[in-house]
């Protein structure tokens, strides 16, 4: 999520400032210590001006095949 962040040229202040949140709102998630669900997902790719998809699908890059909830 950080590098979609930069790549829309955003700080976390001004992406917090598109979701009506907090910027430690935004910092959590993208330290990993805040997840998030999908509609969540889905705002957020919407406030950084990209497709979901491609979140998504970074996301799913990152994660190990053998993580465990």
């Amino acid at each position: 999520m950080v590098a979609a962040r930069k790549a829309a040229g955003l700080t976390q202040e001004q992406l917090a400032d598109r979701l009506k949140c907090h910027q430690s709102f935004v910092a959590r998630v993208e330290s990993g210590e805040r997840r998030i669900d999908v509609i969540e997902l889905i705002v957020l790719a919407r406030a950084m001006e990209v497709d979901a998809s491609t979140l998504l699908a970074k996301a799913e890059g990152a994660t190990d095949a053998d993580h465990r909830i």
